[in-house]
């Protein structure tokens, strides 16, 4: 969202109004709330200190009542909200109940695997404007009935900072990190599986996979989902025993950094799905979390098998893969979807117009 918040913030029509939630305001997830600094800025803490399903569904109701008073004293004229946490029921929710027209991004995908998918739609059912990240996207919202004039093609907010950025260098990333970087380096960003009644049941087969292959290993900290506690107490173990490392959360800017400089993703990430094609990385996706996704021909789809996950690696690792994967053109956009957005917003009708939605049959 970073770009997206710099360009509203230099509108001269707009007043901006950040509310930060959920991980943001946590400790133990890096506490990143803390780098907002665009607009005017609120928080709303919510996320309880749980590690299952249950308190999944108590951190919506919290937010919720937040989201609630929060709204309801701002009353902005557009709500803008990202993607598909469950979390973001919640501001959607206490918006459509106070009249509040939703501006939603990143409508219209599909991951079959996790509960993204249903609230990815709900979220368009309940929004007024739809910025979709693919072409397919775009048409999958309008099959919903959606008004083809609410529909907007942006591409990926994602995408912006390699096109905005000046990514940090091998050696200083090295140095600030203190990893141990190269072609051979597997960086391995997995979350729980939230459609499964065990949501860390296909992580069993990934730490086998990983377990005897003799290359440098980075974790990077799973989503505040149930189970997340239980990945990173395995990946923990796992760095304790191979001398690897566990990062907490790192910057959007780092993080694509620390990306463009390995040998291959590994996991159940979308960023193993969007980000890793502009920047030419190999990417293993594993099992069904992000099944249905579209993707470029630099990710590798493998069942949640130690095997068939090893034997991804290796042929993502090859000289020969790497090659082949080269300037891939990214289902996701261009990285200009801020100024796509924003141009959109600041066009758009307020009021009646905005509020009251047709079906399209």
């Amino acid at each position: 969202m970073r770009w997206l918040l710099h360009d509203l913030a230099r509108q001269p029509g707009v007043e901006l109004q950040v509310i930060v939630m959920g991980p943001h305001d946590s400790p133990a997830f890096g506490h990143t709330g803390a780098e907002v600094s665009v607009g005017n800025v609120s928080h709303i803490e919510c996320l309880l200190d749980s590690d299952t399903d249950v308190g999944m569904a108590k951190t919506i109701g919290v937010a919720t009542l937040g989201f609630a008073d929060s709204l309801g004293r701002l009353r902005p004229d557009i709500l803008l909200i990202i993607a598909d946490r469950y979390e973001m029921l919640a501001p959607a929710a206490a918006a459509l109940a106070l009249r509040i027209p939703i501006a939603h991004v990143e409508g219209g995908e599909t991951t079959f695997g996790a509960i993204d998918d249903a609230v990815r739609n709900a979220l368009t059912k309940m929004s007024h404007l739809h910025f979709a990240c693919t072409g397919r996207a775009a048409k999958r919202i309008a099959g919903m009935g959606e008004e083809p004039w609410r529909i907007t093609f942006s591409g990926s907010l994602s995408l912006d900072s390699l096109r905005r950025e000046r990514l940090i260098s091998k050696s200083l990333l090295q140095k600030e990190l203190g990893v141990s970087l190269g072609d051979g380096t597997v960086l391995c960003v997995y979350h729980p599986v939230t459609l499964l009644p065990q949501t860390t049941q296909e992580a069993d087969q990934l730490f086998a996979a990983l377990k005897d292959l003799r290359r440098p290993i980075i974790f990077i900290y799973p989503n505040a989902d149930a189970g997340s506690r239980e990945l990173v107490r395995r990946a923990e173990e796992f760095a304790a025993q191979r001398g690897s490392r566990v990062l907490v959360n790192l910057d959007h800017r780092t993080y694509l950094s620390l990306l463009k400089n390995v040998g291959v993703l590994v996991g159940n990430s979308s960023s193993g799905i969007i980000e890793s094609t502009s920047l030419e990385v190999p990417a293993v996706n594993i099992g069904i979390r992000q099944q249905g996704r579209e993707h470029a021909a630099n990710v590798i789809d493998v069942p949640a098998e130690r095997k068939a996950i090893r034997k991804a690696i290796d042929r993502a690792l090859s000289t020969e893969f790497r090659r082949g994967i080269r300037k891939l053109a990214s289902h996701y956009g261009d990285g200009k979807a801020a100024r796509i957005i924003t141009k959109t917003l600041l066009n758009a009708p307020l009021g009646k117009k905005l509020l009251f939605k047709r079906a399209v049959e």
